[in-house]
C-alpha cells in the first residue's frame, strides 16, 4: 500500500503564521441585526449614539426638585417652607427636572406640612442630585468601536443612545467533515445489540461543533464520508461551495487510506502538513478554490488541540478578534515530566493547591484519552527544545477551570478505589461545592505524596506481611515526625477477576501457574500488590512462573477492563470493579481501606465536608448498593 509521509512538517510556530494567512482568505459580509439579540456578535463597523444619555435633565434621586436659589440658608434653626407647583415640585428618580429648577433634595430630607406646602432645613446646590442630559453619552459619541464582541452590558449602552438595530459580521460557516470507513453515527448505535459495536462512534464533528458556537462562528456538519477518493473530493467541493472555511476530521494523517493531502494537491495547495505538536502532530493547512481547508486529526485529543492552536486564531482573526487567553498560575510538578526533543507538547494535568503551593499532576497524554480534558484542570506547554521537565521546577498552567474551583479542590493521592466517585459526586452536589481530585498511585505512592506535601489525604490498604496490621506500620515506618489522622472509608473485598463464566476454570491464585493463564498485574507500591506477593508467599508460589505478573494497571477498573477485553484471564482487584464489567470474581481477602490525613488540614473546612459526607447515611447506603462493600465502620476515627 502506498502511505503519505510528512512531506511540509512546520513547527506550531510556522503554522500558527500560516494559519493567519488562511485567515485573510475569509472575507465575511455583514447584516443588520436587533440589538436586543446582539449578545456575542461583532461589530461591523463604529456605532455612534443617535440620542444623548440621558436625553434631558433628570432626576437622580426620589424628592423635590427646586432651584437651589430659593433654598439657600434653610437650617435647623431656620428652616424654609416651600410652595409646591410653585418652588417645588415632586419628582421620581429619571423624571425630567421641570424648567428653571436646578436642583433635587432627597425625599427623605422634606418635611411635608400640608398639600401645597414643604418645610426644608438644608439648603441644596447648583445641580445636586441631578443627571445633567448626555452625562453618560453625548448624541454623536462613538458607543462602540467596529470589531467589537458585544456584551450584555453593551446592549444596555446601544439601547441607551437610541439604537434599535446595529451593523454585524455575519458569523462565519465552519464545515465539518468527518471521514472514516470505521466510523458510526451516534444515532446507529443500538443498545439491544448483543455484541458490542464494531465501528467507533463519531464524536468529533459534535466537539468541534460545540466549540465554533461557542468561538462565534456556525458550524455546518456534513454525514460521515467513508474512505473513498471520489466521494470525499464530491464532500468537501460541496462544503467549500456552503462555508468559509472547511474543517477534514482525519484523512490527514500518514496511513495508506489518509487521502486529504492529495484531495488538496490536485485542486489547491497543501501548505503544512505535519505540526510539531503533540497531541495534534498530523494537521493539515491548506486552500482550494481560495478557502482554507484544514486537515483535523482523527484522535480527540489531537482534534482539539489542532482546533484550539490553529482553528479558533482563524476564526477569530476573521471577525477582527484577538484570540482569547486562558488565565495562567505557577505550579510544581508532582513528578519529573519527560517530553520528545523538537516536538511542543501539550500535557493535560490536574491541579490543586495545597498548603500554598499550586501542584500539577499529569494525565495520561494518549491523543485518544478525550477524558485527559474532561477531567483537566489545565495544560502546560512543554517547549520544543525541552526534553521535558523536573519535578519540583515551577511551570506555568494555563487554566481550564476556574482558580477558586481548583482552590476549593481536596488533592487526594494513592489508592484507587471506586466508592470515591461517589463520594466526589456528593462533594459536588453540596453547596458551595467541594471539588475531589483523586489520583491513582498506588498505596504507597499516597504515603509519598503525605510526606512530601502533595496532597490533602491519601487512599492506603496496605497490608504489612510480619503482623497481618494494614496501614499503620507503613504510616510508623514512612512517616515520622509527620502528625496524620486516619479515617476508616471501607472493607472491601480482593479476588481475582476472571472473564464471564470463567471459562478458564479459574479456582484460584494456584491456577494462576498455569501456562495457558494470562494475568494482569497491579503496579509495585500499590496495596493489591503486596496482597498478592504476600499471598503468593503463603502459597509457595513463585510470581516468575506467573504469565503476565510483569504487566501493570494503575486501577481496578483497568485490570477489570483488561479481562473483559480479554487482554488477559485473569487479574487481582475488587469486586465492584469486576461487577461494573459483568464479570465474575473469585474471593481471595478481605481488606481495609483507610484515608490518612496530615492534622495540618484536619480542621480545615472541606475537610471537615469530606468527614461528614463520608459519615451520612446518604454515603454509606450508595456504597453498600454497590456490593462487595462493608460499611459497618466507615467514617470512624481509627487510632495508632
Amino acid at each position: 500500500m502506498k502511505r503519505n509521509i510528512y512531506l511540509k512538517k512546520k513547527t506550531l510556530d510556522e503554522a500558527k503564521a500560516i494559519s493567519s494567512n488562511l485567515a485573510s482568505l475569509i472575507h465575511l459580509e455583514t447584516e443588520v441585526i436587533p440589538v436586543v439579540n446582539a449578545s456575542n456578535r461583532t461589530t461591523a463597523e463604529p456605532v455612534f449614539a443617535r440620542i444623548s444619555s440621558p436625553p434631558f435633565h433628570c432626576a437622580a434621586m426620589d424628592g423635590i426638585a427646586v432651584r437651589a436659589e430659593s433654598t439657600y440658608g434653610a437650617s435647623e434653626d431656620s428652616p424654609r417652607i416651600l410652595s409646591m407647583g410653585q418652588e417645588a415640585f415632586f419628582v421620581n428618580t429619571g423624571n425630567p427636572i421641570p424648567p428653571e429648577m436646578d436642583a433635587v433634595i432627597m425625599i427623605e430630607e422634606v418635611h411635608l406640612i400640608d398639600p401645597q406646602r414643604v418645610e426644608i432645613r438644608a439648603g441644596a446646590f447648583p445641580w445636586q442630585h441631578i443627571r445633567s442630559m448626555g452625562e453618560d453619552m453625548i448624541a454623536s459619541e462613538m458607543v462602540l468601536p467596529a470589531h467589537h464582541k458585544i456584551t450584555p452590558y453593551d446592549i444596555g449602552a446601544l439601547l441607551a443612545s437610541g439604537h434599535l438595530e446595529i451593523p454585524a459580521w455575519k458569523k462565519p460557516r465552519v464545515g465539518i467533515l468527518p471521514t472514516g470507513s470505521e466510523l458510526l453515527e451516534p444515532n446507529q448505535l443500538s443498545f439491544t445489540d448483543p455484541y458490542p459495536p464494531s465501528e467507533m462512534i463519531e464524536s468529533n464533528s459534535y466537539v468541534l461543533s460545540g466549540l465554533i458556537l461557542e468561538d462565534g462562528g456556525i458550524p455546518v456538519r456534513h454525514a460521515i464520508v467513508r474512505d473513498d477518493p471520489a466521494k470525499l473530493r464530491e464532500a468537501l467541493l460541496f462544503l467549500l461551495e456552503e462555508t468559509d472555511l472547511v474543517l477534514v476530521i482525519a484523512g490527514s494523517s500518514a496511513g495508506s487510506e489518509d487521502y486529504t493531502r492529495s484531495i488538496l494537491e490536485e485542486s489547491g495547495e497543501v501548505l503544512a502538513h505535519g505540526v510539531s505538536m503533540m497531541p495534534g502532530k498530523p494537521t493539515l493547512l491548506g486552500r482550494t478554490r481560495n478557502k482554507p481547508v484544514v486537515g483535523i486529526p482523527g484522535y480527540p485529543v489531537s482534534a482539539i488541540m489542532a482546533y484550539e492552536e490553529l482553528v479558533r486564531p482563524i476564526l477569530h482573526q476573521s471577525l477582527g478578534l484577538t484570540n482569547p487567553e486562558r488565565p495562567r498560575i505557577k505550579a510544581l510538578p508532582t513528578r519529573k515530566l519527560p517530553s520528545k526533543l523538537g516536538t511542543e507538547e501539550f500535557l493535560r494535568v490536574k491541579v490543586g493547591q495545597v498548603g500554598e503551593k499550586f501542584l500539577a499532576s499529569p494525565l495520561p497524554r494518549g491523543s485518544g484519552a478525550i477524558t485527559s480534558l474532561t477531567r483537566a484542570d489545565g495544560i502546560i506547554r512543554i517547549p520544543p527544545f525541552s526534553e521535558g521537565l523536573n519535578e519540583n521546577e515551577i511551570v506555568e498552567v494555563e487554566l481550564l477551570r476556574p482558580l477558586k474551583e481548583i482552590q476549593n479542590t481536596i488533592v487526594m493521592v494513592g489508592s484507587h478505589d471506586l466508592t470515591l466517585d461517589l463520594l466526589a459526586n456528593l462533594l459536588g452536589g453540596s453547596y458551595p461545592p467541594v471539588y475531589f481530585s483523586s489520583h491513582s498511585v498506588g498505596s504507597l505512592g499516597g504515603i509519598l505524596a503525605i510526606r512530601n506535601g502533595a496532597c490533602h489525604m491519601a487512599g492506603l490498604h496496605l497490608l504489612d506481611p510480619e503482623t497481618g496490621e494494614y496501614n499503620f506500620p507503613y504510616l510508623r515506618q514512612y512517616l515520622t515526625g509527620i502528625d496524620v489522622r486516619v479515617i476508616h472509608l471501607v472493607f472491601r473485598e480482593q479476588g481475582l477477576i476472571v472473564q464471564k463464566g470463567n471459562p478458564k476454570g479459574i479456582q484460584g491464585l494456584r491456577d494462576l501457574i498455569r501456562q495457558e493463564i494470562s494475568f494482569i498485574n497491579r503496579q509495585k507500591g500499590s496495596g493489591t500488590r503486596i496482597l498478592l506477593d504476600h499471598t503468593l508467599k503463603m502459597l509457595s508460589l513463585k510470581p516468575g512462573d506467573i504469565q503476565g505478573y510483569e504487566k501493570e494497571e494503575y486501577t481496578h477498573m483497568a485490570v477489570a477492563s483488561a479481562v473483559a477485553g480479554e487482554i488477559a484471564d485473569a487479574g487481582l482487584g475488587i469486586l465492584p470493579a469486576a461487577k461494573a464489567m459483568s464479570l465474575d470474581f473469585i474471593p481471595v481477602a478481605k481488606e481495609r481501606y483507610d484515608l490518612v490525613i496530615p492534622s495540618l488540614y484536619f480542621e480545615g473546612e472541606k475537610i471537615k465536608r469530606v468527614i461528614q459526607t463520608i459519615r451520612s447515611d446518604e454515603f454509606k447506603d450508595l456504597v453498600f448498593q454497590m456490593g462487595g462493600y462493608d460499611v459497618s465502620k466507615t467514617g470512624e476515627e481509627l487510632l495508632k
